[in-house]
């Protein structure tokens, strides 16, 4: 069909003129799904890209939000950050195509190792911090940096790292300008985003700070699981190295992670002086290989994941619900799968084989509709849930004992050298 006459049908359907790039696209399997829309695997003339296709009638009234990210999307280019692609419309939906980033998660993929050092790690973060420096530059706060928006573009060894999920990242008008809304992720947002005290650049730089800490010893500076608990804990100051994981990490690593974890943003270091920390040039970071505690920290995020699988299906079953209630007509066929137990089972078990996780980009949804999955299907993910549960109970089990004889063995030597 020649272009004058696919767009003459596109108009007699009511459909935008940008609507004619969809026929480009040749669309996959469900990469994640939030309140908005979902995230959908495309064939691009043979290339794989990652397409966020928002329900308009979702955002009925918000339509700047993506307006927005498209305009923050297409001023970005940088090695460590996900490349814009292109964007169109149909009547009743939004397209944001990005570049798809097949090498896996920041953890995932170093679960995949034989070794992975600290040395690997000031590295990583490095590049990390030159993604966070760049958009500091623009005045851009991502506001949601965590290790599933770290992904590998391809799966080869040499593969760059690269910095994902532009879905609620601000543009500041100013430099200073404060932020007012609640964003982020729960144990990596920082305390003046919990407390609603107005944030700005230095939230990511908190975020950046959970984030190295989970990477050199396998688990989280914060554990409280309550909001109340969390910001307590946060606004404390109080960052504690235990012995047994952190006696063969280097001084220079306290320091860096001590620099980005400061209750007061304004004591907090920006990018730009965090790239300049000795840390990071490696050369005082040691070999001591880390891979054994970040095996341990994915074994229990598994617990996590079976939890997002009912989450996402029962998203994405709502999208299709939603979508169904719309007029569609040939020329704008459905595009949230039906299968949505199925469609939510590739997305989460499939890890290692996409670039987007469940949500990415997309907020998530606290008030789910009533009508969601199946009793049968629920009852199986449960059951898997359930199981993944009991053996974190066993690892838990095991770990509190180590601690135990440790402690008693400390005392014993205690009481021993006490004695005259």
């Amino acid at each position: 069909m020649s272009y004058g006459i696919s767009n003459f049908m596109n108009k007699l359907h009511g459909q935008p003129d940008s609507y004619d790039k969809k026929s480009q696209y040749k669309f996959g399997r469900t990469l994640g799904a939030g309140t908005y829309g979902i995230v959908r695997e495309a064939d691009l003339e043979g290339h794989k890209v990652a397409v966020k296709i928002i329900l308009k009638k979702n955002v009925k009234g918000n339509e700047q939000m993506v307006y927005d990210e498209l305009k923050m999307l297409q001023r970005l280019d940088h090695p460590h950050i996900v490349k814009f692609v292109d964007w169109f419309e149909s009547r009743d939906k939004y397209y944001i195509v990005t570049q798809l980033a097949t090498g896996g998660e920041l953890f995932d993929r170093i679960c995949d190792q034989g070794k992975f050092t600290e040395k690997d790690a000031s590295q990583t973060i490095k590049q990390v911090l030159q993604a966070v420096d760049y958009l500091h530059d623009r005045n851009i706060v991502h506001r949601d940096l965590k290790p599933e928006n770290l992904l590998y573009l391809t799966k080869e060894p040499d593969s760059q790292l690269v910095l994902a999920d532009f879905g609620i990242a601000k543009m500041l008008d100013t430099p200073g300008e404060v932020l007012t809304t609640m964003a982020g992720s729960f144990g990596y947002a920082a305390p003046e985003v919990m407390l609603k005290q107005g944030h700005g650049k230095a939230v990511d730089m908190w975020s950046l700070g959970v984030i190295t800490y989970t990477l050199l010893c396998g688990y989280s500076p914060f554990r409280s699981e309550s909001l109340a608990d969390l910001v307590d804990e946060c606004r404390s100051g109080r960052i504690i190295f235990h012995e047994r994981y952190w006696k063969d990490v280097s001084k220079d690593a306290k320091e860096f992670i001590l620099s980005l974890l400061q209750p007061d943003p304004k004591k907090r270091v920006s990018s730009g002086e965090a790239l300049k920390h000795r840390w990071l040039e490696g050369e005082t970071a040691s070999d001591h290989d880390l891979l054994p505690e970040i095996r341990s920290y994915m074994a229990k995020a598994k617990l996590k994941r079976g939890i997002e699988l009912v989450k996402l299906a029962n998203r994405i079953e709502q999208l299709k619900m939603q979508e169904e209630k719309e007029e569609v007509d040939e020329t704008d066929a459905s595009d949230i799968p039906a299968n949505a137990t199925n469609a939510a089972s590739l997305a989460v078990q499939n890890q290692e084989k996409r670039g987007v996780s469940p949500g990415r980009g997309l907020a998530t949804n606290d008030h789910p509709e009533k009508r969601s999955l199946s009793k049968v299907a629920k009852g199986a993910i449960f059951k898997e849930v359930v199981l993944a549960k009991v053996r974190e109970m066993k690892e838990k089990e095991e770990t509190n004992k180590l601690v135990a004889d440790a402690t008693a063995a400390h005392e014993r030597r205690k009481s021993f050298g006490g004695q005259k």
